[in-house]
């Protein structure tokens, strides 16, 4: 349970039984039972993270580049990332500011694809995760907190062998109509 490292072993334990009983996928489905959210492409992320932006860090440098980004988790055993690029240009220093959120987040519930959004631009403003870092994602974010633990609840679930909960289902192959024969 590599998620779940720091919390309390009471909570630890009840966790370990409803991985051991299955019983996360349905905790997770009852918590949050829509369907996963619109924004699938990097643009409609650009979009929905400039408007959280504008809406609670309308001082803060412009961001260059969102994306979505397939490898993130794997490499770099991370969620999301900010960065920021200095380059000289002529006498001046440029920076450049880009936000990536790991693909996997393409396929949950908005809430979390909100949290992680705001959790990276907590850090445009506080690098460290301390005491302000919380206090800014709390601020953006009311039920910050309790959405990390269920997005670590579903990366337990994840790691646990479990599916998908809200990947979008393959097609239905159409079935091939008997051919017409002509009179």
């Amino acid at each position: 349970m590599k998620y779940l490292a720091g919390y309390p072993p009471a909570l630890l334990a009840q966790v370990q039984q409803l991985v051991a009983t299955e019983g996360l996928a349905p905790l997770l489905r009852s918590r949050y039972p829509g369907a996963m959210h619109e924004v699938q492409t990097d643009r409609a992320l650009y979009d929905y993270v400039s408007e959280l932006k504008s809406d609670f860090m309308r001082k803060a440098p412009p961001l260059s580049k969102v994306a979505f980004d397939s490898k993130l988790h794997v490499i770099r055993n991370a969620l999301g990332t900010h960065t920021t690029v200095s380059r000289v240009q002529g006498s001046k220093l440029k920076a450049k500011r880009e936000i990536r959120v790991a693909s996997l987040f393409r396929e949950v519930p908005l809430e979390w694809l909100r949290m992680i959004v705001v959790h990276e631009l907590a850090h445009m403003k506080e690098r460290d995760h301390d005491k302000s870092f919380y206090a800014l994602c709390e601020h953006m974010e009311p039920s910050y907190h309790r959405l990390e633990f269920d997005v670590r609840l579903y990366l337990t679930h994840l790691d646990s062998g479990g599916e998908r909960l809200w990947a979008n289902p393959l097609p239905n192959p159409q079935p091939h109509a008997a051919p017409v024969s002509a009179p």
